[in-house]
C-alpha cells in the first residue's frame, strides 16, 4: 500500500451557525426551491414544445433578428467607457461554482438569452444546430424518437451547448468520440467588431475553430454550433461488474473495462458507454453500456429498468448493488440512460436532502427532484457560499489514463471524497496545439487505449463534502485545491474550469498552452474587448474596486463595427 491510500488524520473542528444553516437547508429545498423548480421546469418545457412547433424557417428568421440585436448592441459600446464585453447571464444562472468575479466589476452586458433553440436536425449530413443555451434534456427530448443522438450526451439535462463547447464537457462516449467541443464541426461567432463568421476545421477559420474549446467565450459571442449526431437504438444493456481490492486493483479493473491495447480496432471489444464508479478505496463497479433495440429488450423484459421513474433508486446506488448481488445485466430506456445521473446530481442530492434516496419520500415527492441548481444558487447566503468553498469538493481531473491509479491514491489521501466518478475520454492530437492537448510523443509509448491520433484521458469526478468534513474534522478547500492543481501541472493534467481555482495566473499558462489562444485574441480582436480567460475562470473574494483593477487591460483598436 502507497503513503497515498492513508488519508490526513486532521483536528476537530468547531461548529460555527453556517454549518447549522447548512445542515437544515433542506426544510427550505423542500417547501420552497423544489416547488418553484417545478414551476421554472413547466415554462421551460413550454418555451422548448413552442419552439419546436415552429417551422425550420421561423427559427432561422429569429436567429438571424436575434444575431442583428448582438451586432447593435455591440455597436452601442463606448470601449474607452464601458468596460469589457460579456455576457448578461446572471452568475447563479450558471452550474460552476466559481464566484464570477467579473460579474461584479464594470462590464458591458449583451444579452444572449434569445439563444435557446434547436434550429435544425439534418438527417442527411447527421448534424444538429443548436443555440448555445440549448440544454441537454431539450436536445434529447428531441432527437431520441428519430433514433438519433449527439455523439457526446453529457449526463445533466440542464446543461447548455455553450457552456459544454466553451468550458468543457464529456460523457460515457467520450472514450470513442472525445470531449464534447470534439463533436463540434462548426461554430458561429460574432466577434468583437461585429463581423458574424463560420469557423470549421478546414476554412479560413479553422485556428478560431480550434481556440474556441475552454475559452469560456473569450474569443467571441457564440451564436450557434453544428454538432455532430450518431444513430442509436432505443436502450441501453448495461453490464455492472464489481472490483475489489487495493486502489490499484480497482483502477486496473476499470482500464480492462473497456481499453484495448494499441493498435487493437476490433470495435466489438469496446463497449459504447463506459463509466466506474468507486465507493470506497476498496470498491467500485464498472459500468459497460451497448446499444440495444427494443425487440432485444422485450425478449429480456425482466431485466427491463425504468430507472427514471420517480420512486426507483437512485442510479449510482442502484449500481451499487452489484458489490452485494455479483456482475448484472439490466437494459434502461435510452433518454433515461443518457440523464441517468440528473435527479441525485450524481449524489450531490444527498447532501442537499439527506433523506431523498428514501423510500418513503422517492414515492412521496421523488417526482419532484431534482432542485434547480440556480435556485438553489440564488437562495445561498454569501456564507454559505464560502462555506462550499471551503468544505465541499466540486471537481474534474482530467489525467492520462496510465495516471489513474496514482491520480486515485492522491485523491483518496487528500481529499477523501467517495463516490468517485471515473470516465475515459480520448484527448485529440489536433493540427493546432489547443489549450489542452495530448502528452508530447504519448503514440510512441503504444500504451492501452491509446490510438495513434489520440491520448486515452480520464476524467475523475470529485463531488461531494470530503471525508474530513463529514467526520468533523478541520479542512481547508483552498489548500487542497492548490496542491491538487499542482499534482496536475506535473502530471500532464487537467482541471477544469467550471470549478474553484486557486492557480496564480503563471500557474494557469503552465496547465494549459496558451499559444493559440493568445494569437487569436490578437487576430480576431478580442484582446481589450473580451477579459482572458484566466480572469474569467479566476475564483476570488475581492472588492469591487480590487476586481476592477485586475480586469484593467488596455483597449485595442479593432476598428468600426461593421453594420
Amino acid at each position: 500500500m502507497s503513503n497515498h491510500e492513508t488519508p490526513m488524520v486532521r483536528p476537530k473542528r468547531k461548529k460555527v451557525w453556517v454549518d447549522y444553516l447548512i445542515q437544515f437547508r433542506w426544510v427550505g429545498v423542500i417547501f420552497l426551491v423544489l416547488p418553484m423548480s417545478l414551476i421554472l421546469d413547466m415554462f421551460i418545457y413550454l418555451d422548448q414544445v413552442i419552439s419546436q412547433r415552429k417551422s425550420y424557417k421561423q427559427r432561422l428568421n429569429e436567429h438571424n433578428q436575434n444575431v442583428i440585436k448582438v451586432i447593435k448592441r455591440l455597436k452601442e459600446r463606448n470601449p474607452s467607457k464601458d468596460g469589457l464585453v460579456c455576457t448578461a447571464r446572471k452568475p447563479w444562472v450558471t452550474v460552476g461554482m466559481r464566484n464570477v468575479d467579473y460579474k461584479r466589476a464594470m462590464r458591458f452586458e449583451v444579452d444572449l438569452s434569445d439563444f435557446r433553440n434547436i434550429l435544425a436536425i439534418d438527417h442527411d449530413r447527421m448534424i444538429a444546430t443548436c443555440e448555445p443555451l440549448v440544454k441537454m434534456g431539450q436536445i434529447t427530448r428531441a432527437t431520441v424518437p428519430m433514433n438519433l443522438a449527439l455523439a457526446v450526451v453529457p449526463e445533466l439535462e440542464d446543461l447548455t451547448v455553450g457552456g459544454l463547447i466553451n468550458g468543457s464537457g464529456l460523457e460515457g462516449s467520450s472514450h470513442l468520440y472525445g470531449l464534447f467541443s470534439d463533436i463540434v464541426v462548426a461554430y458561429e461567432i460574432i466577434l468583437a467588431d461585429g463581423r458574424v463568421v463560420r469557423a470549421t476545421k478546414d476554412n479560413e477559420y479553422s485556428d478560431l475553430f480550434y481556440a474556441i474549446p475552454w475559452s469560456q467565450g473569450t474569443l467571441g459571442l457564440l451564436t450557434c454550433a453544428e454538432i455532430k449526431l450518431i444513430p442509436i437504438k432505443e436502450y441501453m444493456k448495461v453490464t455492472y461488474k464489481p472490483v475489489r481490492g487495493n486502489i490499484s486493483d480497482l483502477a486496473k479493473g476499470y482500464i480492462d473495462s473497456f481499453a484495448p491495447e494499441f493498435g487493437d480496432t476490433d470495435s466489438e471489444k469496446v463497449p459504447d458507454f463506459v463509466e466506474t464508479l468507486i465507493y470506497n478505496p476498496h470498491e467500485a463497479v464498472c459500468m459497460t453500456g451497448k446499444y440495444a433495440s427494443k425487440e432485444e429488450a422485450k425478449m429480456n423484459w425482466t431485466k427491463i429498468n425504468y430507472i427514471g421513474l420517480w420512486f426507483k433508486p437512485w442510479f449510482y446506488q442502484h449500481a451499487q448493488t452489484a458489490l452485494k448481488k455479483g456482475e448484472f445485466i439490466d437494459y434502461i430506456p435510452i433518454r433515461k440512460y443518457y440523464h441517468r445521473h440528473t435527479r441525485s446530481y450524481f449524489w450531490e442530492s444527498k447532501l442537499i436532502l439527506p433523506f431523498a434516496d428514501q423510500l418513503w419520500f422517492r414515492i412521496l415527492l421523488g417526482w419532484t427532484m431534482p432542485p434547480k441548481i440556480p435556485l438553489l444558487k440564488v437562495a445561498q447566503t454569501e456564507a454559505m457560499h464560502n462555506y462550499y468553498h471551503d468544505m465541499h469538493v466540486l471537481q474534474d481531473l482530467l489525467v492520462p489514463l496510465y495516471k489513474v491509479s496514482d491520480a486515485l491514491e492522491w485523491a483518496h489521501s487528500e481529499m477523501e471524497v467517495y463516490p468517485i466518478w471515473v470516465c475515459p475520454h480520448k484527448l485529440y492530437k489536433h493540427p493546432y496545439k489547443t489549450m489542452v492537448y495530448p502528452e508530447p510523443g504519448f503514440e510512441q509509448h503504444r500504451r492501452q487505449g491509446d490510438t495513434t491520433d489520440a491520448q486515452m484521458y480520464t476524467d475523475i469526478g470529485l463531488y461531494y463534502a470530503p471525508g474530513s468534513v463529514l467526520r468533523g474534522e478541520v479542512f481547508d478547500g483552498s489548500d487542497a485545491v492548490r496542491r491538487m492543481e499542482t499534482w496536475l501541472i506535473e502530471n500532464h493534467g487537467f482541471e477544469t474550469q467550471y470549478a474553484v481555482s486557486e492557480l496564480s495566473e503563471k500557474e494557469f499558462w503552465r496547465m494549459f498552452d496558451g499559444e493559440l489562444y493568445e494569437k487569436c485574441r490578437r487576430k480576431y480582436g478580442a484582446l481589450g474587448n473580451f477579459m482572458s480567460v484566466y480572469y474569467k475562470s479566476k475564483k476570488g473574494r475581492k472588492t469591487e474596486k480590487e476586481v476592477q483593477e485586475a480586469l484593467e487591460i488596455p483597449y485595442v483598436d479593432v476598428g468600426q463595427l461593421t453594420d
